[in-house]
């Protein structure tokens, strides 16, 4: 951490000044989390005593679709309710954010001493959960949560949310997100009613032995089914390894007394994981400066592939899983390996970033003539003619999914998935934050 006065930006001294008050000190020294949103490691002197404290700023970059106030406003119901929520100090209108208590414990199950430790602390979660899911709607309703009628709003959840943003900033011909959205809005369960407040993106938290300490990120919560929330493990999973989400499953059963439905489940898996395309597909079509694009770009390809194998596994069909072509040396693989190694000494989140970028165009140098080749023929069969180049087969692909013939899913699902698994396995050299890329099958 560094002296709080050496943050030369005025709008972050007007930030620690409002932390100050508000909790009733000095802030004196601060650290910047390295990440998308800003977000500040603080310590406040409060009249000798170091009180550590976190801010969490929005996001600023167009791709939430709720409000940081939002977020500050539902952690107050819950914490009234008991749920462990880091503390609230209050809310900080300039840069906005949430000023809260920085909470005991450690992130992501994946550095769990144990699977004991795994499993107690994630049946803890559960627990926890299930008391956020028996809260009166009521009071979520007077902070501006809506509630759903009927079974179509219950089963789409907040994805027309999601949608709006995604038209609005559509870059490009996205077929596999077309495809899925007409799928999903054609296929809700129409047996759903019972709605409960929802995290939104469940499964995010700290623990320290065998309890979690705090629930986190409540940007994404509403007022729906459920089992989105269980939905959500699936998720979550992929970058933060939660161990036997199954077992997950049955204790919230056991603990609620609801008989899960897995067909509902599995349906708000496709819902739930084709958020995060629709949320970051404009970032990937139109990268700006200081974007971390490497991470956006696996976050479209791992979840847009859920949200496919998802489907594919309702529907009945049997994916393959293709490879890379054997790599080709070219005239720039020397120039590459000579960019990645001059990171080799510097890791910030700046030249971390830069060097993933250089580890994907390494890869598409490598592979990208025959990855190319391979897509535009199988493209070039759904289509029904010969494409040539990469825009055109995206833009006639997405035309044919507009068609909505139900009778072409499973020719469709096969063909974008191959394409978007073929770019995945580009990306993998570069990924970091998706540790666990095979989702996990559940069996009650």
């Amino acid at each position: 951490m560094v002296p709080a006065e050496r943050i030369d930006d005025e709008r972050w001294q007007r930030a620690f000044a409002e932390v100050g008050r508000l909790i009733g000190g000095r802030v004196t020294r601060v650290e910047k989390q390295p990440r998308w949103r800003p977000a500040w490691f603080l310590e406040v002197d409060c009249d000798g005593e170091t009180v550590p404290a976190f801010f969490r700023g929005d996001r600023g970059l167009g791709s939430g679709t709720y409000d940081i106030r939002y977020e500050y406003e539902v952690m107050r119901v819950l914490e009234d309710h008991g749920i462990p929520v880091p503390r609230l100090y209050g809310f900080c209108e300039e840069p906005r954010g949430i000023v809260m208590a920085r909470a005991p414990g450690r992130p992501n199950l994946a550095t769990a001493d144990d699977d004991a430790q795994r499993r107690a602390v994630l049946d803890d979660y559960v627990d926890i959960l299930a008391r956020m899911h028996g809260i009166g709607l009521g009071e979520f309703e007077a902070i501006g949560l809506t509630m759903p009628k009927g079974a179509d709003q219950i089963g789409l959840d907040d994805l027309p949310v999601w949608e709006k943003t995604f038209r609005k900033s559509k870059q490009r011909p996205e077929p596999l997100i077309e495809f899925a959205l007409q799928w999903l809005k054609r296929s809700v369960p129409q047996k759903r009613s019972h709605i409960t407040f929802v995290t939104g993106d469940a499964a995010q938290f700290l623990f320290d032995g065998k309890r979690v300490t705090a629930v986190l990120d409540f940007e994404l919560a509403h007022l729906g089914d459920p089992l989105g929330d269980l939905a959500a493990f699936r998720g979550r999973d992929v970058s933060e390894p939660l161990g036997d989400i199954s077992r997950a499953y049955r204790r919230y059963a056991e603990i609620t007394g609801e008989e899960l439905d897995l067909d509902a489940i599995a349906f708000h898996s496709v819902r739930f994981s084709l958020n995060t395309p629709l949320a970051v597909a404009a970032l990937c079509a139109a990268p700006f400066p200081g974007v971390n694009l490497p991470q956006y770009l696996s976050w479209y390809l791992v979840f847009g592939r859920m949200a496919l194998e998802t489907i594919a596994d309702i529907e009945g069909i049997t994916l393959e899983v293709p490879t890379l072509p054997a790599p080709v040396e070219t005239r720039n693989t020397g120039l590459f390996d000579l960019l990645a190694g001059s990171f080799k000494d510097d890791r910030n989140y700046s030249s971390e970033t830069a060097l993933r970028m250089v580890q994907i165009a390494r890869e598409r140098d490598r592979h990208g003539t025959a990855v190319e080749r391979d897509d535009l023929a199988s493209v070039s069969q759904v289509v029904g003619r010969r494409i040539d180049d990469w825009a055109t087969a995206d833009a006639e692909l997405e035309r044919v999914v507009l068609e909505d013939d139900r009778g072409r899913d499973e020719e469709l699902i096969r063909c974008l998935h191959r394409r978007t698994m073929m770019q995945e396995l580009l990306l993998r050299p570069a990924m970091r934050e998706l540790p666990n890329l095979e989702f996990q099958r559940i069996a009650l």
